[in-house]
């Protein structure tokens, strides 16, 4: 017979930038900042990510779009993708992502399934929590403890048949 469960994810809603630490609201301006550089002709909805890392630096993605869809790809991955690439002995403090449309304010947003799905495989190659902190409704800003939460079900290399 199935046994219901409850699954709980806890999220910290914060009410301005204000409450941000000085090194989240150095991340999360650098998310912001770094929409200016996306590549978005098509959706004109302009996404960066940024990573504060171990040494204090900031790496940052943008979204990339692409006239073959689907070929462009999220910011959370480009920033993601990009450090392992060029910086694979620095580790992730905190991740901060930012949406705006091309005219307008910054708007509530969160990362879409291939992204958590990357998100939870770096958190585990890191192999501790990574903070994530993302735009809520008006001013506010969701803080998870964890990249993961965003998919509490993710696949990672402990459900391949080599590590069961």
């Amino acid at each position: 017979m199935a046994h219901p469960h409850t699954l709980t994810i806890t999220v910290e809603v914060l009410n301005s930038e204000a409450e941000l630490s000085p090194a989240e609201a150095t991340v999360w301006h650098a998310a912001r900042a770094a929409t200016d550089h996306s590549y978005a002709p098509y959706s004109h909805f302009h996404v960066g990510a940024a990573l504060l890392l171990d040494d204090g630096s900031v790496f940052k993605g943008t979204n990339q779009e692409n006239a073959a869809f689907p070929s462009g790809l999220c910011a959370e991955r480009t920033a993601l993708f990009g450090l392992a690439a060029s910086q694979p002995e620095r580790r992730i403090r905190v991740m901060a992502v930012a949406a705006r449309p091309a005219t307008g304010s910054f708007v509530a947003v969160t990362s879409c399934g291939a992204c958590r799905q990357v998100m939870t495989e770096y958190e585990h190659r890191q192999g501790e929590a990574i903070p994530l902190l993302l735009p809520g409704p008006g001013n506010t800003i969701y803080r998870f403890q964890r990249l993961s939460d965003l998919l509490p079900f993710g696949f990672t290399p402990n459900d391949l048949p080599a590590h069961q």
